[in-house]
């Protein structure tokens, strides 16, 4: 720093002082605003909105309310500081700049060779909300290197405990390309592991929401993501950013129509999953509509108007080409026959208008007549249907699946009803489908579906249609896909999607997960991921890996949470799902305070066992990992046991520490023991 620098240093305090003052006093005066309106709903309306804004002027003192600052040059030889959301000052001056603010950018894009018309720009350190150091990076010499940033390393790699935080410091440029993308752009990104795609993800969310915030506070943002652990995992990072307006959700809860039993077999929901299932069940529900075999006949007064079978049939084909849903054309049906009976009426001598034509269609002759071609349709009962009858699912599989696919359709043993019935995810997704057909999905302004590699094909529409004229985020890693639908391409997926036009991003530049580390576990993406970019460390710190073999990798395990428990940081305890009831006993024996994840009550917790399967979107400072072999052996085939243990081998942000009493797989095998 230059000789200055603690005068510079107590200033910037200072200014961070008066920019908290300024935040209360907005709060202040937005919670003072009085409501006055004759109308409730006004009323209602406008005290949510009040309420609305005073979350997102909530002020944690553990959280800076800047992070940056830019200095123009001439002409404007203006200073912005660069914070979390927009602070004025009394007369309305801006003393903090929002990140998503055009006048921004530059603290993410800016370099030596395009200093975008900034001389300086500075970053501050913190230590729990409080102003500790600055750095200045001199834009204004283009022959210079770029100036390496300690700050920055020490914002990256500063130990983790708790939930997802935000990185909206630490953002990089082709991170913030990203994130600022128009809300008309659908973008896919594949990120290896630590790349930060899931932050990259909320965090355009959280740009969109600012920028086009009319927009999409009509039409609704959705974060999807796969299971509610890591819901909870990444919860705390829009309310951060001051946006609490984005839903949160997983897929199962997206389709759930009806209760959700568990999964079913792998095979019969990687068939319930095949994208063929669509047109089985366009059949199904189409099969619905009949011709009529007899004419319409409607009295009125001292008269009996008659449709002619021939006509009756004209005007359900009509409806049927037309490509509405089929609830649309159920609803359209009375109508069309009441039309008819108005001509007749008219060719007669009459003069009716629309009321006349309303009543008819509510009349029981026509609404009787029209629910006998165009009954109405049951999700689920249709499904329950299909599931037990096989020459139902014959006639509307026919030329689709095969003799062998329908018959691991069928249910061995019926259930009563489709009430009593144990549904999949699969099968909900199934009825999803069904109800689409039959009335069209509200669409979404945007969607952000993390994880996307892991749905199948009818998820995956699933997931599109609450986006059909919205826009989407989708974030995965196709070496991370552990299911055995998992799409094989971002080409397949984008079209299931019917976004097929999307742009996709590789990131492979890691931020998060040590060098050590991920070259060890990219040892693995030959076998399960030849195709893709290996991941490379941008992170100075190499990180600590070990692999030991034990005679017991229980116990070993025991010991080595203890050895790290006194470290900085959160600790993953990652064991094959199968043993967690031993991991969970052997912590009790310890009496070591943990949390179990997918436990109702996984609160947060400085130890959490970690079931291999829900690994997945989750970091940890320090990661134990029990017996990769059983990881692998805990899946359905190889291949996907390699990327379960892929995900499992990348969980970890300093230290890596890997207990085997078993051999270890093959592809693994040249590494070197502790």
């Amino acid at each position: 720093m230059p000789p200055d620098s603690s005068d510079t240093l107590q200033a910037e305090k200072d200014y961070l002082k008066t920019s908290r003052t300024a935040l209360a006093l907005m709060r202040e005066k937005t919670g003072a605003l009085e409501i006055h309106s004759a109308d409730r709903v006004n009323e209602e309306f406008l005290k949510a909105a009040i309420w609305r804004r005073m979350k997102e002027l909530e002020d944690d003192p553990e959280v800076p309310l800047f992070f940056g600052r830019l200095d123009y040059l001439e002409p404007t030889d203006e200073t912005f500081h660069i914070g979390r959301r927009h602070v004025n000052d009394e007369l309305g001056e801006p003393l903090v700049v929002d990140w998503r603010a055009d006048i921004s950018v530059p603290f993410y894009r800016a370099s030596k060779t395009e200093p975008m018309g900034v001389g300086i720009r500075r970053r501050f350190g913190f230590t729990h909300g409080e102003m500790t150091a600055f750095e200045d990076e001199d834009l204004t010499s283009s022959t210079a290197a770029e100036q390496h940033s300690n700050i920055l390393d020490a914002e990256i790699e500063r130990p983790r405990s708790g939930p997802m935080r935000d990185i909206v410091a630490t953002i990089q440029p082709e991170q913030d390309v990203i994130v600022r993308a128009g809300v008309e752009d659908t973008i896919c990104v594949q990120g290896a592991p630590g790349t930060g795609k899931t932050a990259v993800g909320l965090h355009r969310a959280a740009y969109l929401l600012y920028a086009y915030r009319d927009q999409l506070s009509r039409s609704g943002v959705l974060v999807v993501g796969p299971n509610a652990s890591f819901l909870r995992y990444i919860g705390d990072v829009l309310p951060a950013l001051g946006e609490i307006e984005a839903k949160q959700t997983t897929v199962e809860e997206l389709v759930g129509r009806v209760r959700v039993a568990g999964p079913g077999p792998a095979a019969v929901d990687v068939l319930k999953g095949d994208v063929r299932m669509a047109e089985v069940l366009h059949r199904a529900v189409w099969s619905q509509v009949q011709l009529p075999k007899e004419a319409l006949v409607v009295p009125r007064g001292a008269h009996r108007w008659r449709v002619a079978t021939y006509q009756a049939e004209e005007l359900v084909n009509e409806l049927r080409t037309r490509g509405v849903r089929y609830g649309a054309g159920r609803a359209m049906l009375p109508q069309r026959l009441a039309h008819a009976v108005l001509l007749r009426m008219e060719a007669a001598g009459d003069s009716p208008d629309d009321r006349v034509q309303d009543a008819v269609a509510r009349s029981r002759p026509v609404k009787q007549y029209a629910e006998a071609l165009w009954p109405a349709v049951d999700p689920a009962k249709l499904l329950f249907r299909l599931f037990t009858d096989p020459s139902l699912l014959a006639e509307h599989s026919d030329g689709i699946l095969t003799p062998e696919e329908q018959e691991l359709l069928l249910w061995e043993k019926a259930p009563r009803s489709a009430g009593a019935a144990k549904w999949s995810v699969a099968d909900a997704t199934l009825i999803d489908e069904v109800a689409d057909l039959v009335d069209r999905t509200p669409s979404l302004g945007h969607v952000v579906l993390d994880e996307a590699q892991d749905l199948s094909a009818m998820q995956l529409r699933a997931v599109g249609r609450r986006c059909s004229t919205g826009s989407m985020t989708v974030l995965g890693d196709i070496a991370q896909g552990t299911t055995p639908w998992a799409t094989p391409s971002w080409d397949e997926a984008l079209k299931h999607l019917g976004k097929s036009g999307a742009h996709t991003e590789e990131l492979t530049a890691g931020f998060r997960v040590p060098g050590q580390v991920i070259e060890y576990a990219a040892r693995l993406l030959p076998s399960i991921a030849p195709h893709l970019t290996p991941p490379t460390a941008v992170r100075r710190a190499r990180g600590e890996l070990t692999i030991t073999r034990v005679q017991d990798s229980l116990a070993a395990a025991m010991d080595t949470v203890g050895e790290v428990t006194a470290r900085l940081g959160s600790i993953g305890l990652i064991v094959p799902d199968a043993l967690v009831p031993a991991t969970r006993k052997a912590l009790l024996a310890l009496q070591v305070p943990f949390s179990v994840l997918g436990d109702e009550d996984d609160a947060d917790a400085h130890l959490d066992v970690v079931p291999a399967s829900l690994a997945k979107g989750l970091e940890f400072d320090h990661v134990v990992l029990v017996e990769p072999a059983g990881i692998v052996a805990g899946e359905a085939d190889e291949r996907t046991g390699l990327r379960r243990l892929y995900v499992c081998l990348t969980r970890a942000v300093t230290s890596l520490a890997v207990l085997h009493s078993e051999d270890m797989p093959a592809v693994l095998e040249t590494a070197g023991a502790a």
